[in-house]
């Protein structure tokens, strides 16, 4: 990539790893927070549930705006509303200011996500796209992985200190997109794109999307988004009733798994993209997450469990950018349309998988894992059967063509 696409490139990474691990941050204090406050569990899964609700709900139209008002508008605006929400948070004690935080934070990472995968499409080329979305893809895990420390850390200085900071590096990152990141699409202002936006609702634009070409890439992000998710809620309680591990352990064994995805975003990524293409690398990866779950179900000790853990880890950090990278490329001029369809689609994995999980997890604690595997080999059966239906569609149409 040229030096200009790299510089853009680092504005949005830094853009994503603040708005990650602005999140993060809070993540360490937030169940003292909540005691603190008079409020437990049922408060806690509803901060989850509301941001991602609000993601979902507004990730199609925030997908529209970019399309049509520019994506440097929308990244702004989402840092703004993830400022504001951290801000919240550090100013007020009602739990109720706090699930409002929480649906301004969501609409924030609705507005900004999409519009800094539309922006990737926008200055990379079609053989750069899985390098692209992979760098971001390498900014949310680092953020994941650096925010919990940061929190950490600062909360030894008090419980609200950990809010404070994050809002002043989101009002930072504001301050740098508004003055150093460039526009990087021309602006439409149709009417008739005023009228689609403003009277198509979230659910019409979610139907609509079932005659996409990538409306298969969708479903897999929302499995794939509802596995990890289901997986990273329990995977605390599991191991702590399992064996017995320290939050020391747990905290370790997150970090160091981020570390390796980060890793394997920047420098693996595209190699083996370049070298196999996206759907093999989707077919593969896809079943070492399924692999990932049914050895988990088998694993006796804490040292097994992390290995395994580190596989469906790995795996599912090389499959983001590579779905990423399969809808833009099918995604043609409605880029942000189609990014803000796939945030959908995550964010209703990230609201059902925590939710399930944790229901099933009281019943037996490996439900959780064994639902994860049949829906990820269910999925990956689909993913091969679209993927050979679309190849002979394409071979079709060439022979009608030079007929």
């Amino acid at each position: 990539m040229s030096m200009s696409q790299w510089r853009k490139m680092i504005i949005l990474m830094i853009n994503m790893f603040i708005t990650i691990g602005s999140f993060g941050i809070i993540i360490p204090i937030l169940p003292a927070y909540l005691e603190s406050i008079g409020q437990g569990g049922t408060a806690a899964g509803l901060m989850v549930a509301i941001f991602a609700g609000a993601q979902l709900v507004f990730s199609p139209i925030a997908g529209k705006w970019t399309d049509q008002y520019g994506r440097k508008k929308m990244i702004v605006l989402g840092l703004i509303g993830l400022t504001v929400s951290m801000f919240i948070f550090y100013a007020f004690d009602s739990i109720w200011w706090l699930y409002a935080s929480r649906v301004v934070g969501g609409i924030g990472s609705a507005l900004l996500v999409p519009a800094i995968f539309a922006y990737i499409a926008d200055i990379t080329t079609i053989e750069q796209r899985a390098k692209g979305n992979s760098f971001i893809s390498a900014a949310m895990s680092l953020g994941i992985v650096i925010g919990p420390g940061v929190g950490g850390f600062f909360a030894d200085f008090g419980l609200k200190m950990p809010f404070l900071v994050a809002t002043i590096v989101s009002l930072a990152a504001v301050i740098f997109s508004l003055t150093v990141l460039k526009e990087s699409v021309e602006q439409q202002h149709t009417s008739e794109q005023k009228t689609q936006i403003n009277d198509e609702p979230m659910l019409k634009k979610l139907v609509s999307s079932a005659h996409k070409p990538y409306f298969m890439l969708l479903i897999i992000t929302l499995v794939m988004s509802f596995g990890l998710m289901a997986y990273e809620s329990v995977i605390g309680l599991y191991m702590d009733d399992q064996f017995g591990a320290t939050p020391q352990e747990i905290a370790w064994m997150v970090t160091l798994t981020g570390l390796i995805s980060v890793i394997v975003q920047l420098f693996v990524v595209d190699k083996l993209v370049g070298r196999f293409g996206e759907g093999a690398v989707l077919n593969f990866f896809l079943g070492v997450v399924a692999i990932g779950f049914f050895l988990s179900l088998f694993a006796d000790s804490y040292s097994l469990f992390f290995v395994i853990t580190l596989l469906i880890f790995l795996a599912t950090s090389i499959l983001r950018p590579v779905l990423n990278t399969l809808i833009s490329k099918m995604a043609g001029n409605e880029q942000g349309f189609a990014m803000g369809l796939n945030n959908a689609y995550m964010s209703i994995g990230n609201i059902l998988g925590p939710m399930l999980a944790g229901i099933l997890y009281d019943i037996q604690i490996l439900y959780p894992f064994i639902l994860g595997c049949i829906l990820l080999v269910f999925t990956l059966f689909i993913t091969v059967f679209w993927q050979n239906k679309s190849l002979k569609n394409t071979k079709l149409a060439k022979s009608k063509s030079s007929s």
